[in-house]
């Protein structure tokens, strides 16, 4: 199978309807307790999808993560990760990134812009992201710094763990 990075291209080459394979996709995240002991886990991608249209005007789609899926192999802190002092599992069970707009900015670069949503408050969120195509499938992979208080999920913040660093490397096959 050959693998082609779209540098060549523009994105009217992806045109068309893709859906988000979740087995093929990662969600990892990194952040530190008071500035210094690192904190990493995974979270799982449940669905998502991507339309662009013909003359690449349009780029949107969705990304849905559960929230309830948050491990970083401490089942204390997965607890208190999971409870209402943080993600809220039960209130809010998903993450959802809406994508509105999506452009090539270099030879290997799109720039996504969208709506993050998370812990009921939604903030625009902009990002780079390296994209490759493989037949009829594509990758989109990002490494996005965010900071959770923003979103309202604001304890243990006074420690320095306000800012989170995530890595997506989402899978889409085009139907």
């Amino acid at each position: 199978m050959k693998t082609t990075n779209t540098t060549s291209c523009d994105l009217s080459r992806l045109a068309g309807i893709w859906t988000l394979d979740p087995d093929k996709t990662s969600v990892t995240f990194r952040t530190k307790l008071m500035w210094v002991l690192p904190v990493k886990g995974t979270a799982k991608a449940l669905s998502g999808d991507a339309q662009v249209n013909p003359d690449a005007a349009v780029v949107k789609g969705t990304l849905v993560i559960d929230t309830a899926s948050f491990d970083t192999k401490n089942k204390k802190r997965d607890d208190d990760l999971h409870s209402e002092d943080f993600l809220d599992v039960t209130k809010y069970p998903n993450i959802i990134f809406t994508a509105h707009d999506g452009r090539r900015i270099d030879a290997t670069q799109v720039e996504i812009s969208g709506m993050l949503a998370i812990h009921g408050k939604s903030q625009a969120l902009t990002f780079k992201a390296e994209l490759a195509e493989s037949g009829s499938s594509a990758t989109v992979s990002t490494l996005v710094q965010i900071d959770r208080r923003l979103w309202g999920v604001s304890k243990g913040t006074k420690m320095g763990a306000g800012r989170v660093q995530v890595e997506i490397h989402a899978h889409f096959d085009r139907t």
